[in-house]
């Protein structure tokens, strides 16, 4: 096998029927319908923000719009499917409609809410459990055969801090993919994303040391997505709160780039797009 090839990246996925060329990286815009997010200038708690969200998210550049009603903030409350199914899909049906031409994700562990919101409108399958919360998860994503991004996380939201715990964190997720991958490919599913899922379950310095290695992911030869947007592992190097992190951020993202990451999952569209461009620029 020729040396340029052996560790090429899958370079589309199918959204919707679309071919998404994730050979130039791709900009994922982030709309939480929740009262409880971590970063408050998310929270869109009405269909009519959230669309006013997208619209403005859209015309800065996003590629991706991400929709999720259930706060997966270390310590945040559980809530119920149907709760979290009635926030959800009215907002996924409203953007569908407005914006037709719009990829959207669906930000949920639960296979039920993820269907329901595929036949509302929705494209790809953003699961912060890798299938770990839901046994029904990965056969639901085979069967719809749509883009599954299947993220590293230990236990839940509510507990997954104190199991923040590793002899060799890297390893441990690039084994977590290499499994979880297989299973995947063995029922079915063609469109895989992985995300290393900084900081869930992972206290900065892990996410630190995952960012170090980054650029080994593209071993598994899978687009990798990479959320660092406002969190913990910013403002704790930097100072402030998630209000305060924005250029941090940016400049977290610009080094995950230069590390092979596909797709920016940000709360900040425009400043995402243009790291972008400077990391095209720089790179040819």
């Amino acid at each position: 096998m020729a040396k340029d090839t052996f560790f090429r990246k899958k370079g589309t996925i199918n959204a919707g029927g679309k071919l998404i060329d994730l050979s130039v990286p791709k900009v994922m815009g982030i709309i939480n319908i929740t009262p409880d997010s971590f970063y408050a200038g998310s929270r869109k708690m009405d269909v009519s923000s959230a669309l006013q969200q997208a619209e403005k998210m859209l015309n800065e550049g996003a590629d991706i719009l991400d929709i999720g009603a259930y706060s997966s903030r270390p310590g945040a409350d559980d809530i119920l499917g149907q709760e979290e199914a009635d926030r959800l899909l009215p907002v996924v049906e409203a953007i569908a409609k407005i914006y037709p031409d719009a990829i959207l994700s669906v930000d949920t562990f639960r296979a039920k809410v993820a269907e329901a919101a595929i036949k509302a409108g929705a494209h790809i399958i953003n699961d912060i459990s890798g299938g770990q919360l839901d046994a029904e998860m990965f056969a639901t994503v085979a069967r719809l055969q749509v883009p599954y991004i299947l993220m590293h996380m230990k236990g839940t939201p509510q507990n997954m801090n104190q199991l923040a715990k590793y002899d060799d964190i890297f390893i441990e997720v690039l084994d977590y993919f290499a499994e979880r991958t297989y299973q995947l490919t063995q029922l079915g599913v063609h469109d895989v994303i992985v995300d290393p899922g900084f900081g869930f379950a992972k206290m900065p310095e892990h996410s630190y040391a995952l960012m170090n290695r980054l650029q080994e992911l593209a071993i598994l030869q899978l687009p990798v997505l990479v959320g660092v947007s406002r969190k913990r592992m910013v403002y704790s190097v930097t100072g402030g709160t998630a209000e305060d992190a924005l250029n941090a951020t940016t400049a977290l993202n610009t080094i995950a780039l230069m590390k092979g990451a596909c797709i920016l999952r940000v709360h900040d569209v425009k400043e995402a797009v243009e790291a972008i461009k400077i990391f095209r620029a720089v790179s040819g």
